[in-house]
């Protein structure tokens, strides 16, 4: 969830950089931001804070010093308010040491109580205050990097931490759970907890493994297991990505750029290597009960791929949202495959599932954007999304890169990959022309204009159509705050049909495959209860009120559907006065169970 970034090296202005980091990380947590540096002072070091609550947008950090040494946060509240004071980082009783913190410390009230209130002073109702009274503690009998690593020990749950010492020109980090990536430089090293805000710096970088902690300086990172004791020999990895692909260029926003890139981008996803494609579709084959897993947007991508799987490769894939599958794990066996679904691959509740397939030996197979994350490390097969950084909260092209993967695997099952991937590749062209065209774009924005004031919205699909109008809602209301409801097109008239009034808005996508006839009449009973019918469909039908035109792509068109929905979303978010980029109560990596 929370961001955190860190900056050691010969460069004086270390908290303008730390500054820059945390703002390409800011879709990790905006409710407050912090910043502390070493201040080299009359021959004597001191650490200098500055934290404010709120969004940083075009904070300023003038009154801290220069400095070689800097970490910073941006916090995603769990554990105390929105506060200046909750705000990171947090110092010990002597301002000698300061910590930022990702994660919760389950434990912290039996850490607080165990050292007492008499002897630290607490100012925050953090949980992350402990960890820095216990470092102060340590340090009365060891030297900084130990005295962190016997804090560490002791804490509970998924955590990540950066420490800095007034008296030490080091930091340390330690983290279970919490990613943190290492980037190298010349004799300046970072740490940031993606590895994204790290490409404006350098490409080679380490991923902190679990039960890891690391001591940097300007020339040398070492990394010592929190299990032995022992240093250990880092991987280093050259990431790919480029500069542009993080940055908004030419576009307002992020989630409008990363909209309008999805044509290349299922292209990009489609792009892998054939032998791991094949390697999956045997693993399916010889597998005895196949799961996919993923959450929130993910977990739409892979309810989605149980239809396209049953489609195309004739072949039955069970579908549970991560949150919940550790509760079926009895049907787990060695002979199980499990086939998790994830951008960041730092969802905690997808490590969870993971954990509970690993605690039965069963396959793991990991369909992730972030090559090097906690998800794609535990994995026995890694297939890379390969659609660049998301940075936005709001998943889409991420979304979509799942699906053209997904199509790509079913149609390989089937012994049809190069069919399937012309037909993928097809359909980025069609996107390609869809989304340069103004007609389409202003029809959206004036669809927005209509609705933007009502207080709810009703989307229904069948078939594929149906986990896209899931998805379609799980959009709006991430963007715009209005109450958004998805549903299989037959379900409404068992029970929500009761809440359709004079001109609410239904959404219906209409495809030209199996289910058009029966979700027309669908529609036909939503509009008789008087909802206003706002049709995605290539071809343009009676019930419509509203006609949002998408080319036909037949199997593939779930692609194409979607993508009206999220520009409604994001226009939705600028008429109604919303950063689309930074939902509120929302962030990009939910790390915390």
């Amino acid at each position: 969830m929370c961001g955190i970034f860190g900056y050691i090296g010969n460069k004086k202005e270390a908290a303008n950089i730390v500054l820059e980091g945390l703002k390409t990380l800011e879709y990790r947590g905006y409710d407050s931001w912090g910043i502390a540096v070493v201040n080299e002072k009359f021959n004597k070091a001191e650490i200098s804070i500055k934290k404010k609550a709120g969004k940083i947008g075009n904070a300023t950090i003038k009154e801290l010093p220069q400095s070689n040494i800097a970490l910073g946060h941006t916090r995603w509240a769990t554990h105390g308010s929105a506060t200046d004071i909750n705000a990171h980082p947090h110092f010990d009783c002597s301002k000698n040491i300061a910590v930022i913190h990702n994660g919760i410390v389950e434990n912290y009230l039996d850490l607080k109580s165990k050292l007492g209130e008499i002897n630290h002073k607490y100012i925050s109702e953090t949980d992350t205050e402990v960890i820095v009274h216990l470092i102060e503690d340590n340090l009365k009998q060891f030297p900084f990097r130990e005295a962190v690593f016997k804090t560490f020990k002791n804490l509970l749950g998924r955590n990540a931490i950066i420490a800095l010492s007034a008296n030490d020109k080091s930091l340390v980090v330690a983290k279970n759970g919490s990613p943190i990536v290492l980037g190298l430089g010349r004799s300046e090293n970072y740490i940031s907890s993606d590895a994204a805000a790290l490409i404006p710096y350098t490409k080679k970088i380490i991923f902190l493994e679990d039960e890891q902690l690391a001591e940097i300086t300007k020339d040398d990172i070492e990394i010592y297991s929190l299990l032995t004791g022992k240093q250990v020999k880092p991987k280093i990895t050259i990431l790919d990505w480029k500069l542009k692909e993080a940055q908004k260029g030419p576009y307002q926003h992020f989630l409008l750029k990363e909209i309008m890139e999805q044509d290349d981008g299922i292209k990009q996803a489609v792009s892998q290597n054939v032998d791991d494609i094949n390697t999956l579709s045997r693993l399916i084959k010889r597998s005895f009960g196949s799961y996919f897993v993923g959450c929130g947007t993910a977990g739409h991508a892979c309810r989605a791929a149980s239809y396209i799987f049953s489609i195309i490769a004739k072949r039955h894939i069970n579908f549970c949202v991560g949150s919940e599958f550790s509760y079926f794990e009895d049907f787990l066996t060695d002979k199980s495959l499990l086939i998790a679904v994830s951008q960041s691959g730092e969802t905690a509740d997808i490590l969870e599932a993971v954990g509970a397939a690993r605690r039965h030996k069963s396959k793991i197979v990991s369909l992730v954007n972030v090559i090097g994350s906690s998800l794609s490390r535990v994995s026995d097969l890694v297939i890379p999304l390969r659609v660049g950084p998301e940075k936005s909260v709001l998943s889409t092209k991420a979304f979509t890169g799942k699906l053209a993967l997904f199509y790509l695997i079913a149609y390989t099952l089937a012994g049809k990959y190069e069919e399937g991937k012309k037909q993928i590749m097809s359909t980025g062209d069609a996107l390609s022309l869809l989304l340069s065209d103004n007609k389409f774009i202003e029809n959206i924005k004036m669809i927005a204009d209509r609705i933007y004031q009502m207080q709810d919205i009703y989307i229904i699909g069948r078939g594929i159509s149906y986990p896209i109008a899931l998805e379609a809602a799980h959009k709006i209301k991430e963007a715009s705050y209005i109450h958004a409801e998805g549903f299989a097109g037959g379900e409404p008239k068992h029970c929500e049909i009761s809440l359709i009034s004079e001109g609410t808005p239904c959404i219906v996508f209409v495809p030209n495959d199996e289910t058009k006839t029966a979700i027309i009449s669908n529609a036909m009973e939503l509009k008789s209860r008087g909802g206003m019918i706002i049709g995605i469909s290539p071809t343009k039908e009676l019930v419509f009120d509203e006609w949002i035109e998408v080319p036909d792509m037949g199997i593939t068109s779930s692609i194409i559907e979607v993508i009206p929905v999220q520009l409604l979303a994001y226009y939705l978010a600028l008429r109604r006065g919303n950063d689309p980029d930074k939902p509120r109560n929302l962030a990009k990596s939910v790390t915390v169970k």
